[in-house]
């Protein structure tokens, strides 16, 4: 973890599975690093797959609500607190959502078959498969933009299944526990914004480190000068990266916040001093 050089720190972090313990949502084994970024100005950017109404009162919890968050991997942006635009207006407006649903109900039977989301089953059973309460579960399905789900079947199914929504303009990516369809949007797109936003100097000036655990962490994982892919043994791992033979990319053998919790110290021990020089 070279980063020796004297560019401002900005961490963005997926949540279920990566900070939150993927069974108990908890994160206490990442709160000396949550404090300790804290303390040192350095922006930690929640980006998950959660929607406005879930990350707005965990981003408080975390105390992470002066920073903005990227919700529905990537398809909104929550803006921090006191911040002149509050750019999450937009999810009142369910229609992207809407017109994923649709599009979803033109499959073929087949393949239609094999999805179950959040639309059909309901607050009740999306507390049931999740863990979540009840009120937290309602939050879960607040959703603007995107549909996430199961999918019954094998690897052959779901690249069918992947590919016939792609000719209709809808992007599925596997997360950490469920598969999320959208109509195209990802997170790397929205830490360019992110970037802006903040106040940061320019991309080439900024040293970007990045921590998830899902295949929709990928291109987020890409866009980082260090991303750390935490251990979640619920799903398989992540595919190799090139990146990971030039040090790029690395993985943790911890699992979610206690790898987030090491591996943000350990960067910023070596970053954080540096932010005020």
């Amino acid at each position: 973890m070279h980063t020796a050089d004297r560019k401002p720190l900005v961490i963005f972090s997926d949540l279920d599975g990566t900070l939150l313990d993927h069974q108990s949502y908890a994160f206490g084994p990442a709160q000396d690093a949550l404090a300790a970024a804290t303390d040192s100005g350095v922006p930690v950017i929640l980006a998950s797959s959660k929607t406005a109404a879930e990350i707005a009162p965990l981003r408080f919890e975390l105390g992470l609500d002066g920073w903005p968050a990227i919700v529905e991997n990537g398809a909104g942006l929550l803006s921090g607190v006191g911040s002149d635009e509050y750019n999450i207006t937009q999810t009142k407006n369910t229609g992207a959502r809407h017109e994923v649903l649709r599009r979803l109900e033109s499959l073929p039977h087949e393949l239609r078959g094999r999805f179950a989301g959040f639309a059909e089953w309901g607050t009740e059973g999306i507390a049931r498969r999740t863990g979540l309460s009840m009120a937290e579960a309602e939050r879960a399905n607040a959703r603007a933009f995107s549909e996430p789900g199961e999918f019954s079947g094998d690897d052959s199914d779901l690249a069918r299944f992947v590919a016939a929504l792609a000719e209709r303009g809808v992007q599925a990516q596997r997360g950490g526990r469920f598969v999320a369809l959208s109509l195209g949007a990802d997170k790397a797109e929205r830490m360019r914004e992110v970037l802006v936003r903040i106040g940061v100097p320019s991309r080439a000036e900024t040293y970007v480190l990045a921590l998830g655990d899902g295949e929709n962490d990928i291109a987020m994982l890409e866009f980082a000068d260090l991303g750390v892919v935490i251990a979640n043994p619920a799903h398989a791992p992540l595919p190799r990266f090139a990146a990971e033979r030039a040090g790029r990319i690395l993985r943790t053998r911890s699992l979610g916040p206690v790898g987030w919790n090491a591996c943000v110290l350990a960067v910023l021990r070596v970053k954080a001093p540096r932010q005020n020089t």
